[in-house]
């Protein structure tokens, strides 16, 4: 084989390395499954009730930063703020009609996750309580979230999607 020939076909060979490569890595940038995981529970010293939210982080800055039309990331200076607006605006809790107050207690962002922390009423049960759970569900609509509750008396857990927005924790009984 000429040193011609042997140049040119490994010249091919790595442009074609490079084409595979980058071609393979593309869908493993993006993702198809969105998902978030609220888990929800009556706390058995304080009674209060403690929420714990956890999405992937770059779902959560690339549909904020669609709404507010800017690049969105960790070192924005509204970084908190408009994840605390967003979550505030897309999860609450109702009982007998009456949205239950619920406190921001914070956020981290660990290893691509964000977890973000709230704080709801004393209550000694979940029953009844009827939950809204609109996180992600119209910029993703593939977006399925699930809440995983416990008390004393109650587990279980309800899914969201785009199509069900709404539900209510029944008793076991």
């Amino acid at each position: 084989m000429k040193k011609h020939d042997s140049r040119h076909m490994l010249k091919s060979l790595l442009l074609g390395l490079v084409f595979w490569a980058g071609w393979g890595a593309a869908p493993a940038a993006a993702h198809s499954f969105f998902f978030g995981i609220t888990d929800m529970a009556v706390n058995p010293g304080s009674k209060h009730i403690e929420i714990i939210h956890q999405f992937t982080a770059h779902d959560i800055e690339n549909a904020i930063a669609k709404q507010r039309q800017t690049h969105f990331s960790p070192e924005h200076k509204n970084y908190e703020a408009w994840i605390r607006q967003l979550f505030e605006q897309g999860f609450s809790i109702r009982e007998q009609q009456q949205a239950l107050p619920l406190n921001w207690i914070g956020l981290e962002v660990v290893r691509g996750k964000i977890f973000v922390y709230q704080e709801g009423p004393a209550k000694n049960f979940l029953s009844g309580l009827v939950v809204k759970n609109t996180l992600l569900v119209d910029t993703y609509p593939e977006q399925i979230n699930t809440l995983n509750y416990q008390d004393n008396d109650v587990s279980g857990s309800l899914t969201f999607t785009q199509l069900h927005k709404i539900a209510k924790i029944e008793s076991n009984n």
